[in-house]
């Protein structure tokens, strides 16, 4: 009786183990990525959620680098179902995607965002070439102070808070503003370019831009690495630096004048598509004209909208992969 006792109770602990361990359906969108595109992703998870049948989708920012390493773990309901991305998705990235079934990636360019320098309102104006803020930044460097680059530049120490490896916004600096002046100041290597000073000069801030921001109102003298829709978003307390004497704005990215500048995604698993109620939906609220593009709601947070011919390829690929 005992020995049967026994066996009926490992029995029914092991049927609860299993169940407990296997993963439940889940009803909800599960959105991971940059910090950057967050703002308007989360803004079409609350129009979707509003004006459809469908739970609003969950919005993490987890850095385009972490949103890949998530994205990429694999297929089923405990794995993000998109992954927002300031920057393409590297060969490395979708090896390992394929490496746990995650085969068919779909990415959806969904506007461009400039990359800005910014401090306090109540700050130094600056006013930045590309050469300058390598020299202030590279690896190594001996400057402490602006005005040692520089006469015409501020005599305040050289703060700068930024993203952390992982942040695609860290890695489109490093592209847009870095390189070009180590190449021609340097015979470093392209990965030695992109090495930043590590000596308190330059201050890993997180993977949330706003905190950022938030550090910039304390510190007047401090300058901020963040994308141009949080300085649209707090321009009544901080203030962009031109680079390369051209001024960060809507029209001067849009024109291709401001040169520190990038696209940005929103990628998608297709082996999702008929797991998670609401995908197919979701995806076609993104590429709406009423999401994106010239007329799209998202210009209100500061997205710099595509060209018409690059709305319709981003459409036609998107309506191509949902078949």
């Amino acid at each position: 009786m005992l020995r049967l006792i026994i066996l009926s109770f490992l029995f029914t602990t092991n049927v609860f183990a299993f169940d407990f361990f296997t993963p439940k359906a889940r009803t909800h969108i599960h959105v991971v990525g940059s910090s950057t595109v967050y703002p308007f992703t989360s803004v079409i998870a609350e129009t979707f959620g509003r004006d459809t049948e469908f739970r609003t989708p969950i919005i993490e920012s987890t850095g385009t680098g972490g949103g890949f390493k998530l994205f990429c773990s694999g297929v089923g309901y405990e794995f993000p179902d998109f992954s927002n991305a300031s920057r393409l998705v590297e060969p490395s990235e979708i090896a390992k995607c394929a490496e746990h079934g995650v085969k068919e990636i779909v990415e959806i360019k969904i506007g461009y965002d400039g990359i800005v320098l910014a401090n306090s309102v109540a700050g130094k104006k600056f006013s930045l070439t590309k050469e300058q803020i390598f020299l202030a930044l590279r690896d190594g460097s001996a400057y402490q102070k602006w005005s040692e680059i520089d006469p015409l530049l501020p005599n305040t120490k050289i703060i700068i808070y930024g993203p952390p490896t992982s942040s695609g916004t860290r890695d489109a600096f490093v592209e847009l503003v870095m390189e070009e002046p180590c190449k021609k100041l340097t015979k470093l290597s392209k990965k030695k370019c992109g090495v930043i000073r590590s000596d308190g000069h330059f201050i890993e801030a997180g993977e949330n831009d706003n905190l950022i921001v938030q550090k910039l109102k304390n510190d007047p003298d401090a300058l901020g690495i963040f994308g141009f829709s949080f300085l649209e978003e707090n321009h009544g307390t901080i203030k962009a630096a031109d680079i390369n004497h051209v001024v960060p704005s809507f029209d001067s990215i849009v024109s291709g004048r401001y040169k520190v500048s990038r696209p940005l995604f929103i990628y998608f698993k297709k082996e999702h598509l008929n797991l998670i109620p609401g995908m197919r939906e979701f995806v076609q609220e993104i590429i709406s004209k009423n999401t994106i593009g010239k007329d799209g709601y998202l210009l209100q947070k500061g997205l710099i909208p595509l060209t018409d011919l690059e709305i319709k390829k981003a459409r036609d690929g998107v309506v191509s992969a949902l078949k």
